[in-house]
């Protein structure tokens, strides 16, 4: 069993976030999933951005840390779109036996960290038409990665679904591509 906090998405704490901790937990690891919106929940990205530039970045950085602060060290910190960069975030401050990317990753820089925690595995997956992918991104992360003696894999999908694997927002989702994933991510959780 793994423990895993799962962070959401800008739109927050949406069905395929609940579907998702089910899905690990049914795989036998323990899940907390944290709430940095207070049961707020959107279904436009325009104005879950709106809410996040209101409450800010460093805020919901803070939120992230304090929503781990009970967990025990080598949880896996996993996380969808900005959530992703909360998982990361939560990773450069804690210790963490891995962190998963779930189409979001930011340059290390943006979280104020020069480098990754040393031996820190990660996985990275995004939908390869995804509106929100960017490449140098995703390839600065997976050198910081390896640069720090660990093991990244970054994975492509087919489509353009940001949250590809939430059935709840049916224009993103993508059935088969959202299996792989999981897949892929559940065989990460259970090598730590």
């Amino acid at each position: 069993m793994t423990q895993i906090a799962l962070f959401h998405s800008v739109l927050g704490v949406r069905p395929g976030v609940h579907d998702a901790a089910e899905r690990l937990r049914a795989a036998g690891h323990a899940v907390t999933t944290v709430d940095q919106y207070d049961g707020k929940v959107f279904d436009d990205y325009d104005e879950a951005a709106a809410h996040v530039d209101a409450i800010g970045f460093p805020e919901l950085m803070q939120r992230a840390l304090d929503a781990v602060a009970q967990l025990p060290d080598g949880f896996v910190a996993a996380g969808f779109s900005n959530g992703g960069g909360m998982a990361e975030h939560v990773a450069l401050q804690r210790r963490v036996s891995g962190v998963l990317m779930l189409s979001g990753a930011l340059p290390l820089e943006m979280l104020g960290a020069a480098a990754w925690p040393a031996g820190v595995p990660a996985q990275i997956h995004y939908a390869l038409e995804d509106p929100s992918r960017e490449q140098a991104w995703i390839d600065t992360v997976a050198a910081a990665v390896r640069a720090a003696g660990a093991q990244v894999e970054v994975f492509d999908y087919p489509g353009g679904g940001h949250l590809f694997t939430d059935a709840s927002l049916p224009a993103e989702h993508d059935p088969a591509a959202a299996e792989l994933l999981w897949e892929r991510v559940l065989a990460f959780c259970a090598e730590r």
